[in-house]
């Protein structure tokens, strides 16, 4: 009799599982558009990674998946639409690094819940720093930079792609490792930043991977690279640890998201086909192209990830007491 009431009990279970909405709409899924909102300006990194996907992985669910900027506040405006919409598998959320990492310890009236509103999905590729200066900057060298910096607090200005991006806040690190002080200007984007950079309106430019056509071309000379190991890209180039700051890491991963709500059933059929997608040749060679490389990994993978992200900027912000906007 034992054995024939767990029976009974299972079969219960399964049965108020099956019938439940959440099960429901699982088995449903997707029987109409899918829009993914970018929390960031066109031509900046996320939105190049959102776009490449978007296209194979319309293909691969047998639905259009439209891409929306929702731009402003340093990525806050784009999510919180994204937090506030419905968790039924039609909105996904594709954020920049600091998005998750910075974003909720620089700003205290956040207006959404960043581990409970927004359900982590799938990582796109690990997006590193890469310092540039114009072509006919007088810099050769981090070290010109260093020297010239030093010498003259605040004569330096660089852009990032707005207030508590990693750019920014990379730029932050890199200023308080280096004993160094220069203007932050905030963009909403990377694209435009890099626009006015190569125009003369900035003195450098944490690039998070879009520049590299740049750098190809000679407009602009790459100094160093902020990460923890040489990028494959530029084998030559010496990353800033290697250059006296010991231990710099300024990565980030751009990631999709899900509001609350959303069925495991549909997070762990997005995250299975976002995985497959990041491998192929044409992703590998979009995210290549941003100087890095493909970050396939689970939810809970992406999760403990940006929970060490989050650590490190935490310490950076705190000691130079950013604020948001």
């Amino acid at each position: 009799m034992h054995t024939l009431s767990r029976r009974i009990a299972l079969g219960v279970c399964l049965l108020g599982m099956l019938m439940s909405p959440q099960f429901a709409l699982a088995q449903d899924w997707p029987n109409k558009p899918i829009r993914v909102i970018v929390n960031v300006a066109p031509g900046s990194s996320p939105d190049v990674l959102g776009r490449a996907v978007a296209a194979p992985l319309s293909q691969a669910l047998g639905v259009p998946v439209l891409v929306e900027n929702r731009t402003g506040a340093g990525g806050i405006v784009g999510a919180e639409v994204a937090a506030r919409s419905a968790g039924d598998g039609y909105t996904l959320l594709m954020a920049a690094g600091s998005t998750m990492v910075v974003v909720p310890t620089m700003t205290s009236n956040l207006p959404y819940d960043v581990n409970k509103d927004l359900l982590p999905v799938a990582a796109t590729a690990r997006l590193e720093l890469f310092l540039v200066v114009r072509a006919n900057s007088p810099f050769q060298s981090f070290a010109d930079l260093q020297k010239f910096a030093r010498a003259n607090p605040g004569k330096l200005s660089y852009g990032s792609p707005g207030n508590g991006s990693t750019p920014h806040i990379g730029a932050e690190m890199l200023k308080s490792m280096a004993g160094i002080y220069a203007v932050h200007i905030p963009y909403r984007g990377s694209a435009p930043a890099l626009q006015d950079l190569l125009a003369g309106n900035l003195d450098f430019f944490f690039d998070p991977g879009i520049a590299a056509p740049h750098i190809r071309s000679g407009a602009l000379r790459l100094l160093a690279v902020g990460s923890t190991k040489r990028s494959f890209l530029y084998p030559d180039t010496p990353t800033l640890s290697e250059l006296g700051l010991k231990g710099y890491d300024g990565g980030s991963t751009h990631s999709f998201y899900a509001p609350a709500g959303t069925p495991p059933a549909v997070i762990e059929r997005l995250n299975r086909e976002i995985n497959r997608i990041l491998v192929t040749p044409a992703l590998t060679q979009v995210i290549r192209n941003l100087g890095a490389e493909p970050s396939p990994m689970s939810p809970s993978q992406l999760q403990a990830l940006n929970a060490a992200d989050t650590r490190r900027y935490a310490a950076i912000i705190k000691e130079k007491g950013i604020k948001g906007d």
